[in-house]
């Protein structure tokens, strides 16, 4: 029987609820119903979130239906904008349809959706149409959306709909197939590589999703089809291998769906678990995993059939979702900084954490979809009003995101009735879960540290390079994203050296991280530390360093998005108000002291991020005199073609100057006109394109040689000497350079001159200057205190050793690692520094003694105190971190060690401590994760299962000297230690050059698990 026909029994005969028993379809219409549908989801929707998507999906109507084409009577083609039928089709068959949020009534909203579905049903080309469809990328994720949505409405269609849609359905998966492991060749570019993979300049994991999701709702909805069986497989292996990555996936035999994770082929991944995309630096495309697998789930739960445990065992994807969690902001949405403006999609990242949350039940995702909802709806009310993906720029993710949306509701409605709604985490749950470092390497360019109070990077990937800093997570208050600067100057500087240094807390006590980079301008570094503070120190790289771009929105309902910020420093205090929404054009009058010249020319500094400079008109006047640059001869440091320097100065409105494609990055773009003889003016007026210049300066010339600046723009509303800036009450800075810092526009320069050396402190609430000074007699050596930890920076190519003088309030003196000597001021702490190596000392002890007193901090636990001169004993006081005083007697001229048993010794010199370990999740049967082996916790052990075997992925090529054991009281199984370069090829061997450390089993049942696994170099 055909899947049709088989289907008209099933509702023939009463078989309504079987086909309905996933319970995610009540609301079908009963055919021949207008106006609303006799089946409906029982009640209102299952909890608060819902109950949020289910009114932004209401009020994004309007913007569907300015979409629909009356003409052609549906809504059109065009960057699938047909899509939107998925979300009017879960707001027709579920109660609480409101026509004045909407935007039209419910009868118009039904008829135009039928229309469109029975238009695209029979216009793809799986049924014989020519419009769309079939093609991988993207028609197929655009199908999955139009599958469900006519699911939906089910009963409303007509019978040669239903077979198109059927068609759609089985056919797809049969052409998907037929491809085996090759590409689409109607796809274009966009290819998984085969089996294979691989991650340079995009990942695959997409577009391996991509080959599942085709398959998934043939699987879905036609089980029963004869080719199914080969579906099925195809599906699988597309799916399991979306997170490949050898090292972890060869040591892994656990069955997925029958097959094991050994046989997976791919590498999709950089070897540190993550996935970029479009060159970006941030991990946003990882969350492709589980977008893909909430589409696909979504046709298994709505028809009923039982999930492919693909879906809910994916190989890696904990160890990639624990990157995500580390990237995460206070809206619950992995930070998206992409080379243009799309820092905020809301509408595209909701589907991904409702997936996790709903169907995964994690409770932390919860966390990060309820944060994630409350922003959508001042998202959404905030102009262009309506929309969900607004900050793309491009309106074709619209009919996506409202597709997710509804997608998203839906899992919450099955959530519901299997099991109950998901408790989120606190925020202080999530925030302590989510807090971690992880150095991703070179080639992905991301030293990340999430903290309970802040996030922070140093980031190196080319064209987005920057010390990225986000005090409380706040993703509204400081831009990250694309070309704009952060710290650094500007983000296309390019990186000679790159040196990272990661802190873990089950090592070194502490989480922090030190980025320190090398250009051909000199050095700059950022270090981070746990309490969201940062330290960002340079040479002097360019002029106007110190660069924090602030988002200034009246977007009432988002937290700090009042329409002003307020900036205090040392001189007052100002507020900015938020500029009106962009133009696309901007117009400029700067008037100065009158100035007699033949040249005349306006000299970028900081253009648009996106496309650089472009004027429609440059005039100069004098007072209210003609124009003289109408009669003056026009040039320009470069020119796209037909927008030549000329048609700046031609008088027409219509016609403009830009700059070439390949200068749009560059900042010092100019356009100057020769008067033809010298002139006196007091004034010009620029009048911009959509491309205008962010910070420029007017300069005038007797020879068009040498340049004399008589105006600038924009005009600092604060100008500081004092040393501070407390921005908008959320983040503070202490700032030490011979330049001012400014506030101008939304822009807050921290060194505003030459370049110079420059130090600054950046703490996740206001701070005025109260902070203990380090001075180290070295000029290439910068150093501070921030909240307690001694930061010292190496910025130079040669190893530096000296002392570091730090002034502390007298009586209680922080020591450091290392020696120091305790003085009437201070402490005088020794330094030795590699070339170019940051180092952050966490205060070990603080000690009550005289000046003279010397101390060597062993680690955490160990002190050695003298008291070189005296002729009596001394009484000192010495505190760890965190435990209790001890008063200590210290003869004269006798060294006392002091140690305190009950306090960890940090740094520990185990390498193993923290570092990923495979098997990943899912885990093979028997056995428990070894990360507990590594964790540093004596009361957690891993438990191999049979013959189980486990891997340390210490980072980066080490020398190991030695692999120690430790085992639970019992039987110790046979064990070995291997070692592996690339985690592919491993030797038997505790010593040598090796990155994956792994332990082999003959284990069984009754054996000891292994507590502890130690690598040491």
């Amino acid at each position: 029987m055909g899947e049709l026909n088989r289907r008209k029994a099933l509702l023939g005969a009463g078989g309504v609820a079987a086909l309905l028993a996933s319970g995610l379809l009540p609301g079908v219409a009963a055919a021949g119903t207008e106006g609303t549908a006799s089946g409906r989801a029982p009640g209102g929707p299952p909890d608060p979130v819902a109950a949020t998507y289910l009114r932004v999906l209401l009020r994004h109507t309007r913007w569907a239906e300015q979409q629909f084409d009356p003409v052609a009577g549906i809504y059109p083609a065009k960057d699938f904008t047909f899509a939107v039928v998925l979300g009017n089709a879960l707001l027709l068959t579920r109660d609480g349809y409101d026509e004045a949020t909407a935007g039209v009534d419910q009868q118009t909203l039904k008829a135009h959706t039928l229309a469109t579905i029975k238009h695209f049903a029979a216009s793809n080309l799986l049924t014989g149409g020519t419009e769309w469809g079939r093609k991988l990328f993207f028609d197929t994720t655009f199908q999955s959306y139009f599958v469900l949505a006519a699911r939906l409405l089910w009963t409303d269609l007509d019978d040669a709909t239903k077979t198109n849609v059927e068609r759609i359905t089985t056919e797809q998966a049969a052409y998907t197939t037929a491809l085996g492991d090759r590409d689409d060749p109607t796809s274009g570019g966009w290819t998984p590589n085969g089996r294979k993979g691989g991650y340079v300049g995009d990942t695959k994991l997409e577009e391996m999703g991509v080959y599942a999701q085709s398959l998934a709702p043939a699987l879905a909805w036609a089980p029963a089809d004869a080719r199914a069986k080969d579906w099925r497989e195809a599906f699988g292996t597309w799916s399991r291998n979306e997170g490949g990555l050898p090292a972890a996936d060869l040591v892994n035999p656990r069955l997925v769906d029958g097959v094991p994770i050994t046989a997976n082929t791919a590498t999709n991944l950089y070897d540190t678990f993550l996935v970029e995309n479009h060159g970006s630096f941030g991990p946003h495309y990882q969350e492709e995993l589980w977008r893909t697998s909430g589409r696909n789930a979504m046709h298994f739960l709505a028809a009923g059939t039982p999930l492919p445990e693909v879906l809910t065992a994916q190989p890696n994807g904990e160890l990639l979702w624990r990157t995500m969690l580390l990237m995460t902001s206070d809206a619950g949405e992995p930070l998206m900084p992409m080379v243009a403006d799309r820092e905020h999609l809301y509408g595209r990242d909701v589907i991904p954490l409702a997936f996790r949350a709903q169907v995964l039940g994690d409770r932390h995702a919860a966390r990060a979809e309820a944060d994630l909802a409350a922003r959508l709806e001042p998202y959404q009310a905030y102009a262009p009003a309506d929309r969900i993906t607004k900050f793309s720029g491009e309106p074709k993710y619209e009919p996506e995101a409202r597709a997710e949306l509804a997608i998203s509701y839906l899992l919450h409605e099955w959530r519901a009735r299997h099991g109950g709604p998901v408790t989120p985490a606190n925020k202080t749950e999530f925030d302590a879960h989510a807090a971690g470092v992880a150095d991703f390497g070179a080639a992905p360019g991301l030293l990340a540290h999430r903290s309970p109070a802040a996030w922070a990077a140093t980031v190196t990937k080319p064209g987005f390079v920057k010390f990225a800093w986000q005090p409380h997570h706040d993703d509204w208050l400081f831009v990250l994203g694309g070309a704009n600067p952060m710290l650094l100057p500007a983000t296309n500087i390019t990186v000679k050296e790159r040196h990272a240094t990661t802190y873990a807390k089950v090592r070194d006590g502490f989480d922090g991280t030190v980025g320190l980079l090398r250009f051909d301008a000199g050095y700059a570094a950022l270090a981070t530390l746990p309490t969201g503070a940062a330290v960002y120190a340079s040479t002097g790289i360019a002029e106007g360093e110190g660069v924090l771009n602030v988002f200034n929105l009246a977007m009432p309902g988002m937290p700090g998005l009042d329409g002003d910020r307020t900036y205090t420093a040392a001189e007052g205090k100002v507020t900015v108000k938020a500029q009106a929404a962009p133009t696309g054009a901007r117009t400029d009058d700067l008037t100065f002291a009158p100035v007699t010249a033949r040249h005349v020319r306006m000299l970028g500094v900081l253009p648009d991020p996106t496309y650089g400079y472009s004027l429609w008109a440059f005039e100069v006047r004098d007072g209210d005199g003609p124009d003289l640059a109408r009669a003056g001869t026009a040039s320009a440091s470069s020119a796209s073609s037909g927008k030549e320097a000329k048609y700046a100065t031609d008088g027409d409105p219509a016609t403009r100057w830009a700059v070439s494609t390949s200068d749009r990055p560059r900042t010092d773009s100019w356009l100057a006109v020769d008067l033809g003889a010298p002139a006196t003016f007091d004034r010009v007026k620029l009048s911009w394109e959509a491309a205008a210049g962010r910070k420029y300066r007017v300069e005038t010339s007797p020879d068009g040689v040498t340049w004399t600046p008589v105006a600038t723009y924009p005009i600092p509303a604060l100008r500081s000497t004092g040393g501070w800036l407390d921005v908008d009450g959320r983040a503070g800075v202490l700032v030490e350079s011979p330049n001012p810092l400014t506030v101008t526009g939304d822009r807050v320069t921290l060194s505003d001159g030459p370049a110079a050396p420059l130090l600054a402190e950046l703490y996740p609430a206001p701070r005025k200057p109260a902070r203990a000074r380090v001075t180290t007699g070295a000029p290439a050596v910068r150093a501070t205190v921030a909240d307690g930890f001694l930061v010292l920076l190496n910025l130079s190519g040669t190893a530096a050793n000296g002392t570091a003088t730090v002034s502390q309030d007298g009586g209680a003196y922080r020591l450091y690692r290392g020696g120091q000597t305790v003085t009437r001021t201070g402490t005088e702490v020794t330094y030795a520094l590699a070339p170019a190596e940051g180092r952050i000392e966490p205060p070990r002890f603080t000690v009550r003694g005289p000046a003279g007193l010397k101390a060597v901090v062993r680690d955490a636990s160990r002190v050695d105190l003298t008291m070189a001169s005296g002729f009596l004993p001394v009484v000192v006081t010495v505190t760890p971190d965190g435990g209790r005083p001890r008063p200590v007697v210290l003869p004269p001229r006798r060294t006392v060690p002091v140690v305190f048993g009950d306090v960890r010794p940090y740094p520990l010199a185990d390498v193993a401590l923290g570092r990923a370990t495979f098997p990943a999740a899912p885990l093979p049967p028997g056995m428990s994760s070894p990360a507990a082996a590594v964790d540093d916790d004596p009361a957690t052990a891993w438990r191999p299962g049979p013959d189980g075997r486990m891997v340390v992925d210490l980072g980066a090529v080490t020398a190991v000297s030695a692999v120690e054991l430790a085992w639970t009281p019992g039987r110790r199984p046979a064990a070995s230690v291997e070692t592996s370069i690339d985690g592919v090829t491993y030797r038997t061997a505790g010593t040598g050059p090796a990155r994956y450390v792994a332990v082999r089993t003959g284990w069984r049942s009754g054996d000891a698990s292994l507590s502890r696994m130690s690598v040491r170099t």
